[in-house]
């Protein structure tokens, strides 16, 4: 892979089946990091093309539109009937997904998300704060949201599920379990935001650690994403805004 001006690209992909398929690629255009434009094929080959991918900036998350331009009608018809192209783009633009997602969990900053806040309370209150149901349903999520559901066994090994909703009624639920806990100095907990079939979203290691400071608390929260899928990544976007919102509401629980 050559990607410039001309560069050329070379690539096989071998199926299921065992029948190997490879591919020439030339790069027409490439605008970093906004389009890319390249020709699929010589001329006169099944799929010959020329494909324009562009990215577009959406926030913290990027729109990905890809068009693919045939010689002919007849050229697009058969690739769209014969070799099922658009599914064929879809399933691949679907791979990506899942990569990036893998990526983003490996990555320093999602595995390295590290929130240090003081407050002004004991740290036996800020402790109970996070193992008490009546406490941590009341600052558990961001600003606005509620919990429906909340429930805690603060022992290793004890069950966790929290159903986050959202002002417009939208219900986040999360299920975990406590991995270390020993009061009033840490715990450690895994936990699975899940979408609305019960799948994982993603998974986080979160370890809290307290800390007295003359009367004060500070407390030091690491976030480790341990699985991550596609559907996922915009949620793990937003961890740190939320994380911070929650904390924010943890203060108005305990400050005093």
């Amino acid at each position: 892979m050559d990607v410039r001006l001309g560069g050329v690209c070379r690539l096989t992909t071998s199926g299921p089946d065992g029948v190997d398929s490879p591919t020439k690629i030339v790069y027409r255009e490439v605008t970093k990091p906004e389009r890319l434009v390249y020709d699929h094929g010589d001329a006169g080959e099944p799929g010959n093309s020329r494909v324009t991918v562009t990215f577009a900036e959406e926030g913290r998350e990027t729109r990905v539109t890809l068009r693919i331009l045939f010689p002919s009608a007849a050229a697009r018809e058969t690739m769209a009937t014969k070799y099922h192209a658009g599914e064929v783009v879809n399933q691949s633009l679907n791979r990506v997904g899942e990569r990036l997602a893998e990526t983003m969990a490996g990555s320093p900053m999602a595995n390295d998300l590290v929130i240090t806040r003081v407050f002004d309370a004991p740290r036996e209150t800020v402790f109970k704060a996070w193992t008490e149901v009546e406490r941590l349903k009341r600052w558990w999520g961001p600003k606005n949201f509620t919990n429906p559901v909340c429930e805690m066994d603060a022992r290793p090994g004890g069950a966790i599920r929290i159903h986050m909703r959202a002002p417009d009624g939208a219900v986040y639920p999360m299920t975990g379990v406590v991995r270390e806990i020993a009061a009033p100095e840490r715990m450690v907990f895994g936990s699975a935001a899940l979408d609305e079939n019960g799948h994982a979203l993603f998974e986080v290691l979160s370890t809290v650690t307290f800390a007295e400071r003359g009367g004060k608390t500070e407390m030091t929260l690491r976030l480790r994403v341990t699985k991550a899928t596609a559907k996922g990544a915009p949620y793990m976007a937003g961890m740190d805004a939320g994380w911070r919102q929650s904390l924010e509401r943890l203060a108005s629980e305990v400050d005093r």
